[in-house]
């Protein structure tokens, strides 16, 4: 069955060719022309990934993956923006995107992005039968990640994560102890290389950081290593 991308763009020339090189690509893809539009389809047709402009007419895109975000909607989303803004990019991540474009793009290199999301997105339904019950999982202190069933959990609580958080919260707890780098991270969670954009990777670990960290300034979990990048570590006693 083939996944289902949501194109929301109001320049039509752009959704057209977004349409045309996904239908090639073997996606199912719809659109919409606004904001309103694009999460009320968001919400009523559930697609596997949407793919958002910033600047939309009627709401923008910062605003529509606010509230997707806030109705606990775990799409993931692909950014599009004209803008070469650092502060947008930034916001709109923090926000819940995975990732982000900017205009001009070209149409293969949209397509391997979503490839990559896709590919590195496993819900729970979507998980192989076969498996049956599972007997992987990560425990780092109050900590429990189950890769194949997608979930992660604090204490009791289940952590409300997108697919790029819990992506980098695994990568992070498999390689428990060592020092990543921003561009291993890069490498190995985005799957593809941002030309030095690390700020992407600081942003997550922030979000990931408010949500399983008691403190986010005090950090217990996940340390920064000055100059070189992240590592997650079992919290000492005194800590």
């Amino acid at each position: 069955m083939s996944k289902k991308i949501l194109v929301v763009d109001d320049e039509q020339s752009i959704v057209t060719l977004l349409q045309y090189n996904l239908i090639q690509a073997g996606y199912e893809v719809i659109t919409a022309s606004d904001g309103e539009e694009g999460l009320a389809s968001c919400i009523s047709e559930e697609p596997d990934l949407m793919v958002l402009d910033l600047m939309l007419p009627k709401m923008d895109g910062i605003e529509v993956c606010k509230e997707l975000r806030q109705r606990k909607i775990m799409v993931p989303i692909l950014m599009l923006t004209a803008k070469d803004d650092e502060f947008d990019k930034v916001l709109g991540l923090e926000l819940g995107a995975d990732d982000y474009m900017t205009k001009p793009f070209s149409p293969r290199e949209v397509v391997a992005r979503v490839k990559a999301i896709l590919r590195r997105t496993k819900t729970s339904n979507e998980l192989d039968v076969s498996d049956g019950e599972s007997s992987e999982r990560i425990m780092i202190a109050d900590l429990k990640i189950l890769p194949e069933h997608y979930e992660a959990y604090y204490g009791s609580e289940r952590l409300d994560l997108t697919p790029k958080e819990f992506e980098l919260l695994v990568y992070l707890a498999k390689h428990k102890g060592r020092v990543l780098t921003r561009d291993q991270l890069l490498s190995a969670v985005w799957n593809y290389d941002f030309s030095g954009d690390t700020r992407i990777v600081d942003v997550h670990i922030s979000h990931l950081r408010e949500k399983i960290e008691n403190n986010s300034r005090k950090p217990v979990y996940i340390k920064t290593i000055r100059g070189l990048g992240y590592k997650l570590e079992e919290p000492r006693m005194d800590e």
